[in-house]
């Protein structure tokens, strides 16, 4: 069966970002497969075969694959086949070797033959999985160009058609998407002071929404995008405020000390935050509409920083400040101990509550950006033309 893609994005900055819409039939007879999600870090990727693809859209389907969960194996040892064609346009199936049966058949044209394994990358995860694959998902990243000057930059999720929303050759910081929306905020010294900007991508669109004296950073939108949890020294040191999305309404959450990096539970009602403590580095939460501290416990991993809590709410994922930086897991409700993942610092979920984007230093010294699978510790680095690249943002 044939799938049209109708790929009608602008020129400019909307051509990275704006994903256009697919209508796909289901394939006839489709089974179903059930899954038993198996405990964080102990998962085994599923081994498939790859047949059939070159180039492009073979390197796709390997890096869109890898790091959600499948390794590459021979065709004997694969528990799914997945072979098809790449002449022209991608056509593909998925075959269940244990069931001896096709789990999904699918023909694409109407793009280019990157965005349709990334098309087909994502209907393999969602035949196989059950979940929606994140082949179309974008991040946003600061790229630092010379002497700590850079701009905000935003790529689909494996690095491909970067392009800037900034050109403000300046210091800028701490990305951050409104969820569901192409728009994004982030602080920026352009103003000869640390301010924290809103922009929107499809528009171009940008205006000042925190411009108070001393630092304004680390904005954090709400999930339904109507508040805005950031970093303001106003009252004299960095302490977590909360806003209405155009920063009107600021309201004080805190009064601890050298508070950073605020991020929201999925529902709203929490901001989780890393701070000092009786001097010693935390992770803590607090109400969204004030109230109350509360300690996250890590046990056992000290100097934590820089959470981010999975679209699922079950996880907070950290950056462990010790000998070097160290990407760690605890589960939301500091039930149990952290895992300590990779090395690696700036951590941001993907929607799929299982895939990271973080920062790692390069044996040279320079930073890059790479993506992890939680579950089976599988790493890939994305694509980097040049500079230094940090704080990363996953689209949601």
């Amino acid at each position: 069966m044939k799938t049209n893609l109708y790929n009608s994005l602008k020129p400019g900055l909307v051509l990275a970002l704006a994903l256009t819409m697919l209508q796909v039939a289901r394939a006839e007879d489709e089974i179903t497969i059930e899954r038993t999600a198996a405990s964080l870090g102990h998962t085994k990727p599923i081994p498939v075969a790859l047949s059939g693809f070159d180039g492009e859209v073979l390197a796709v389907l390997k890096f869109d694959l890898y790091v959600q969960g499948f390794a590459f194996t021979t065709p004997e040892a694969a528990q799914y086949q997945i072979s098809g064609t790449d002449a022209g346009s991608v056509t593909g199936t998925v075959t269940d070797t244990v069931a001896r049966q096709a789990v999904l058949a699918r023909a694409y044209s109407g793009a280019s033959l990157r965005r349709q394994a990334h098309f087909f990358a994502n209907d393999i995860v969602q035949a196989i999985n059950h979940v929606p694959g994140i082949g179309l998902s974008k991040i946003a990243y600061k790229k630092e160009i010379a002497l700590g000057h850079g701009e905000i930059y935003v790529s689909d999720f494996d690095g491909y058609n970067p392009q800037a929303v900034t050109h403000d050759d300046t210091i800028v910081a701490a990305p951050c998407w409104v969820p569901g929306r192409l728009a994004l905020y982030y602080t920026s010294y352009f103003p000869g002071n640390p301010d924290i900007f809103y922009t929107s991508l499809g528009t171009g669109q940008r205006s000042i929404v925190a411009k108070y004296s001393g630092l304004n950073t680390a904005p954090a939108v709400s999930p339904d995008g109507s508040r805005l949890a950031m970093v303001l020294s106003r009252s004299g040191k960095p302490n977590i405020w909360v806003a209405n999305a155009d920063g009107t309404e600021a309201r004080k959450l805190t009064s601890t000390s050298e508070d950073s990096s605020p991020c929201w539970s999925p529902d709203g009602q929490w901001i989780c935050f890393a701070t000092k403590m009786h001097e010693r580095r935390v992770l803590a939460k607090v109400p969204a509409g004030g109230g109350e501290v509360q300690v996250i416990h890590t046990v056992g991993v000290s100097n934590p920083t820089e959470p981010d809590w999975s679209p699922d709410g079950k996880w907070i994922a950290f950056t462990r400040q010790a000998y070097e930086f160290d990407i760690c897991v605890v589960p939301a409700d500091g039930s149990l101990p952290p895992a300590v993942l990779v090395t690696g610092e700036d951590p941001s979920w993907s929607a799929n509550s299982r895939t990271l984007v973080f920062t790692r230093r390069t044996s040279g010294g320079s930073y890059a950006l790479s993506v992890l699978d939680v579950m089976t510790k599988q790493v890939k680095d994305i694509k980097r033309i040049s500079g230094n690249d940090s704080q990363p943002a996953w689209a949601r």
